[in-house]
């Protein structure tokens, strides 16, 4: 089981498999997925959080359908690079993951990426998308940003991996 930081793991990630990337919130969860050669970050869906035990559901219908085989969880880090309360909510979810094997499979590789500014960066891309303040806010209620935002934290995760 690999689990923690991915500047720590980067060279253990899962080869030619797809990873998906989450923004673990309170209400939701923003999923994006990669593409095989961990090159393109495309946002998928946000589940609205209910029951953890639901949430996996949701989560185990996805790594089925698209052959997930890695996670990379947004670590919210204040922005002095700190660890905060957040962090250890994003902890404590991963480690309650890797609990559901139809979710992370026999050998859960689960990373933890900086996400500092992913949902303000979701935030400008939508409101250069929307100019009018009632599509910005359907945008926030559709999960259109949670799902950006867990876009943005591939991405960048995906770049650093390139780099290394």
């Amino acid at each position: 089981m690999k689990i923690g930081l991915l500047k720590d793991m980067v060279h253990t990630r899962p080869q030619g498999e797809r990873l998906l990337g989450l923004d673990v919130g309170k209400k939701t969860i923003g999923v994006a997925l990669s593409d095989p050669s961990h090159s393109i970050a495309t946002p998928l869906q946000t589940i609205q959080r209910t029951k953890f035990s639901k949430d996996m559901e949701v989560l185990a219908k996805i790594v089925a359908e698209f052959e997930v085989k890695g996670f990379v969880l947004g670590y919210p880090l204040n922005m002095d690079g700190s660890v905060g309360p957040r962090c250890q909510s994003v902890r404590d979810f991963a480690a309650e993951m890797i609990r559901f094997p139809a979710v992370v499979g026999p050998h859960p590789w689960v990373a933890f990426w900086d996400e500092r500014l992913s949902t303000v960066s979701a935030d400008n891309l939508v409101d250069e998308l929307v100019e009018k303040r009632k599509t910005r806010v359907n945008a926030k209620s559709s999960g259109l940003i949670d799902k950006l935002a867990a876009r943005s934290i591939l991405q960048g995760a995906l770049e650093f991996i390139a780099q290394h």
